[in-house]
C-alpha cells in the first residue's frame, strides 16, 4: 500500500508543479478595445521625414520637358531624409571633410532619398501623337549613396 501512496503523492506533486508552471505563463486577458493585429502583419510606422514615394498629378506641359500637351498624368517622386541610412563610410567621409582632410566642394557626406526603380508615361500631344518618356515617375524610393 505505501508504494501506490507514494507513487500517487508523487502524480499529485507532479500535477501541482505543472499547475503552477502554466499559471506562471499563462498570458494576461487581452483588453477588448484594443485593435488585434498579428506581429506579422503590423507595418513599421514611419516618420513623415523618412525616403517615400509620393503622388501629384500634373499637366505634361508643366514637367518642363519640352512637351506640348495640357494631359494629366500621375507624377511620382522620392521626398525625405535618410539620416538612418548613414554608414560607415559616411560617417568616416563627414569626419575626413570637418578636420579639412577631404574638400567638401563635390563630395556628399550623406545618403539621399532618391528613385531605385522608374517608370514609364506615355501621352497624347496637341498633334494628337502618342509620346512616351522613358524613366520619367519614380517607381521606388531609397536611401540612395
Amino acid at each position: 500500500k505505501r508504494v501506490g501512496n507514494t507513487a500517487l503523492g508523487s502524480l499529485w506533486s507532479l500535477m501541482q508543479e505543472e499547475e503552477i508552471q502554466h499559471s506562471r505563463w499563462q498570458r494576461s486577458p487581452r483588453n477588448p478595445n484594443s485593435p488585434r493585429t498579428s506581429r506579422r502583419n503590423r507595418k513599421k510606422t514611419k516618420s513623415n521625414h523618412d525616403c517615400h514615394l509620393e503622388r501629384k498629378q500634373m499637366r505634361v506641359r508643366d514637367l518642363g520637358l519640352g512637351y506640348d500637351s495640357d494631359e494629366i498624368v500621375l507624377f511620382k517622386y522620392c521626398v525625405g531624409t535618410c539620416h538612418g541610412s548613414r554608414k560607415n563610410y559616411d560617417l568616416a567621409l563627414k569626419a575626413l571633410m570637418d578636420n579639412g582632410s577631404i574638400s567638401g566642394k563635390k563630395v556628399s557626406g550623406h545618403p539621399c532619398c532618391r528613385p531605385t526603380r522608374y517608370e514609364t508615361v506615355s501621352f497624347m500631344d496637341t498633334q494628337t501623337t502618342w509620346q512616351t518618356i522613358k524613366w520619367l515617375s519614380a517607381a521606388n524610393c531609397s536611401c540612395v549613396g
